[in-house]
């Protein structure tokens, strides 16, 4: 039996994407934090295997339980109790929890999802993986996947997820492409 946290099919995309991202966060002059349940801290590992990522990296943080939700990232027992872990209003709030915890962060990524291979239902089935992505001074966004495979496949394809999420609100948020839109 091999053991692997991340699916062979997609580990050297994952590691390339980790470093696309790595640079794109330079040249913003951003930075990121991690709040993490189901991927259990694999997004925060991609952006520091690579080395020097700490400029850019503020840290990531892994809150599987509600408890932990609620303590580190502020998450609202209401929230928890009307809508579970799994949801766009669980994830906005740790994404904003996030960037409440690592003050230096320009941007924070969220995840929260049902890896398996059990704990799914008919509204919330395995593969479930809902993203929430915050900018310092700016919006909270939501976003969610159903991925398929197995709970290592689910967690990669979530953690590859993430790192574009942020890709995009990095180049969107960008002093570069804000003067070119503006003309």
């Amino acid at each position: 039996m091999s053991f692997s946290l991340l699916a062979p099919d997609f580990a050297l995309e994952l590691i390339e994407q980790s470093g696309l991202l790595l640079e794109a966060l330079r040249k913003a002059d951003a930075k990121l934090v991690t709040a993490e349940s189901c991927t259990g801290g694999l997004v925060a590992a991609l952006l520091t295997h690579h080395a020097g990522s700490s400029d850019v990296t503020e840290g990531g943080l892994v809150t599987y339980s509600n408890s932990m939700k609620r303590s580190v990232l502020g998450v609202g027992t209401a929230t928890l109790q009307k809508f579970g872990a799994v949801s766009a209003e669980t994830v906005r709030e740790m994404a904003a929890g996030a960037l409440g915890v690592a003050q230096d962060a320009t941007h924070s990524v969220s995840v929260s999802g049902i890896a398996g291979p059990g704990g799914g239902s008919a509204d919330k089935p395995v593969g479930l993986v809902w993203f929430g992505t915050a900018v310092r001074d700016g919006d909270v966004q939501a976003d969610f996947r159903i991925f398929k495979g197995d709970r290592t496949a689910i967690r990669s394809q979530a953690a590859m997820h993430a790192l574009n999420l942020v890709l995009q609100r990095v180049w969107l948020t960008s002093s570069y492409i804000k003067r070119a839109l503006e003309g």
